[in-house]
């Protein structure tokens, strides 16, 4: 069993979709050269939402989508660099998590993004940053705690 060390924390408050846009600003400077991001929340709790944000912020140019059924979706910025998207939502077990070949991506050196992660939180690398979103009657309250379990 790996000790879980946090080294900081955040919270961000959103209280409309236009503040998504200054969360995500905030949340990328939060991260600084993290770029393996989990989020968690309940169905429509905002998770894609938020990714679609920040993926703007990165200058993506593709249109950004829940990967529910595909597992993994590939984005490009304006620079042709892939950013990752994975939804493990129906994903029953590790396995079938590191089947999909996750680890590779997880280690590419670019931005993951991970919805449901609790599947394949034992093939995260061991620093990370653990997005928690919650959402009540439109306003979003995101808590982020980086992660070192080194």
């Amino acid at each position: 069993m790996t000790a879980t060390s946090t080294q900081k924390s955040a919270t961000l408050i959103s209280h409309s979709l236009t503040d998504l846009s200054i969360a995500a600003e905030q949340l990328l400077a939060f991260c600084g050269d993290v770029k393996i991001i989990t989020f968690s929340g309940n169905l429509g709790a905002g998770k894609t939402t938020f990714i679609k944000a920040i993926c703007k912020k990165l200058s993506v140019e593709d249109a950004v989508s829940s990967p529910t059924f595909s597992i993994i979706n590939e984005y490009r910025n304006n620079e042709n660099i892939p950013v990752y998207h994975f939804d493990f939502y129906r994903l029953k077990t590790t396995q079938e998590a590191g089947d999909t070949g996750c680890a590779d991506y997880f280690f590419s050196g670019c931005y993951c993004f991970i919805e449901w992660p609790q599947i394949a939180e034992s093939l995260l690398p061991d620093e990370y940053v653990k997005v928690e979103i919650t959402n009540d009657n439109e306003i979003r309250t995101i808590n982020a705690t980086l992660i070192n379990r080194a």
